[in-house]
């Protein structure tokens, strides 16, 4: 097949955004400190890699479909194991899912013209929450992958009444339940955008069939993973028992988790404002979103389906903003639908005599600041405590414990590595590998060892212990956060 010369270059700039979402989602993946939050599911994947076997669990992890996603970039990579594993291996799944999600967006804003759709994947491509998390491996870039693939292929169902496409849905959002129990709220929001923007009846006669298709494929796509494809019946109830959980954890008698903030917390984010004298903002962005809001609002009979979209926008923002637990990962969902309303008021714009040029001055002046900002806070900054993404981070001190526990263990190798602390992640992950190390709540009856790390609550009781000769030192874990690092010396 031929393309005219102008159909291949809008395909070529396609390709070009792709590529930069690439970059940015995969260049030097390794150097930013581990969160303890990915370490935690960096080993869950090492246990899988080492035992072959995984079993869901409700209390303290989300769905499965991080660790088998990561599972065959491991195997590609050549890491079978958890001490083989490294920061780029795990974070490249969620970069991967972070680049489709691009080209996702860019098929949905497909309605609002080539351009226009190409403009809305450069904003999502360069936006600093989207590439930022699609840099982090923990679950919610690919929840986000899943949510635009259920309503990419609802909309293709909705308009071309092909059963395929139910089911196509179906396994999307089955995947998306799969991947973290927040599922519900985002397939309830899309509907609730649907039904406000009535976008008319769906090409399909049958659509209680079509329904159960969808219905089945999601059932059997979330229980297949969350069964461990077989093997762990349990998974099916615990993942109902996921949300006695959540409700224990976040309902209303439940203590204040640390995480609660303001309601305008998110808003802030793409708003402007200095963290300790640096300027974070997304406010060009913002503001281009917020006239395509307006946009969609006067073209809502004409164009329901982009009225949908803003619904959901909305409906988004509000509902994030109303929970009081609150975390910057959250922020990837507000991205896609901005990024959309943005690319419709430049296509407004374009609309106007002469207003092409001024359109494209816009999309370029808001691309060149989401870049910018995305700059500072995924490669100058990543672990910055100013870096309003970086939420309590780990320390760049975490990068000297395992050398610390290396050369200790040369020196007594017959000993071992103690950890006696309330808090101790990433340790795991930085420790991955190194033979015997044990973790304790509180110091045991032998403390000693060839390195024992300690909590400042702990380090006199641990200190009282110890019948060896130990050197002291500190090393911080994340802010607020240090350890006593007693060194055993011959």
């Amino acid at each position: 097949m031929r393309f005219p010369p102008s159909s291949l270059f809008r395909w070529l700039v396609v390709v070009a955004v792709l590529a930069v979402a690439w970059i940015l989602r995969t260049h030097d993946l390794g150097r930013r400190p581990m969160h303890a939050d990915e370490a935690n599911q960096a080993v869950k994947l090492g246990e899988l890699l080492d035992a072959g076997r995984y079993a869901f669990d409700p209390r303290d992890h989300h769905g499965p479909t991080l660790y088998f996603a990561a599972v065959p970039m491991a195997w590609v990579r050549g890491e079978n194991s958890l001490a083989a594993l490294d920061e780029t291996t795990v974070r490249l799944v969620p970069a991967v899912f972070g680049t489709v999600s691009v080209l996702l967006l860019i098929a949905l804003a497909a309605p609002l013209g080539r351009w226009p759709a190409v403009a809305a994947g450069a904003f999502f491509a360069a936006a600093p929450p989207a590439v930022y998390f699609s840099r982090y491996f923990v679950q919610e870039t690919l929840l986000l992958a899943f949510f635009l693939g259920a309503v990419l292929c609802a909309r293709t169902w909705w308009r071309s009444g092909l059963a395929r496409w139910a089911l196509a849905a179906g396994a999307c959002a089955g995947l998306m339940q799969a991947t973290k129990a927040s599922a519900p709220l985002f397939l309830a929001l899309a509907a609730l955008a649907v039904w406000v923007a009535r976008p008319g009846r769906p090409a399909t006669r049958r659509p209680r069939r079509d329904f159960l298709f969808a219905l089945g494929a999601a059932l059997g796509s979330a229980a297949l993973l969350y069964s461990s494809f077989g093997t762990n019946l349990a998974g099916l109830r615990d993942a109902l028992g996921a949300y006695g959980h959540a409700f224990a954890r976040f309902g209303a008698a439940a203590e204040p988790t640390g995480h609660e903030k303001p309601w305008w917390y998110y808003l802030r984010l793409f708003g402007a404002f200095k963290s300790g004298g640096m300027l974070w903002h997304q406010l060009p962005f913002a503001v281009l979103a917020a006239a395509g809001l307006g946009v969609a609002l006067v073209r809502r009979r004409r164009d329901p389906w982009l009225a949908g979209f803003a619904v959901y926008a909305v409906a988004v923002a509000a509902a994030f903003s109303v929970f009081a637990y609150k975390t910057p990962w959250h922020a990837v969902h507000f991205v896609p639908g901005f990024a959309l309303l943005a690319a419709a008021a430049g296509a407004a714009i374009a609309r106007l005599n002469t207003g092409r040029p001024v359109a494209v001055a816009f999309a370029l002046i808001v691309t060149a600041t989401l870049f910018q900002q995305t700059q500072r806070a995924a490669f100058m900054r990543p672990a910055d405590g100013r870096n309003p993404y970086a939420y309590v981070h780990s320390t760049p001190d975490v990068l000297k414990y395992r050398p610390a526990a290396a050369a200790a263990l040369r020196q007594f190798p017959d000993s071992a590595i103690r950890v006696i602390s309330e808090e101790y992640w990433p340790l795991p992950w930085y420790f991955r590998g190194l033979g015997s190390v044990g973790y304790y709540a509180a110091p045991p009856a032998d403390c000693d060892g060839a390195l024992v790390v300690a909590s400042v609550a702990q380090a006199d009781a641990v200190r009282a212990k110890l019948a060896g000769r130990y050197r002291e030192s500190f090393l911080g874990l994340r802010p607020g956060v240090v350890l006593v690092l007693f060194t055993r010396e011959p």
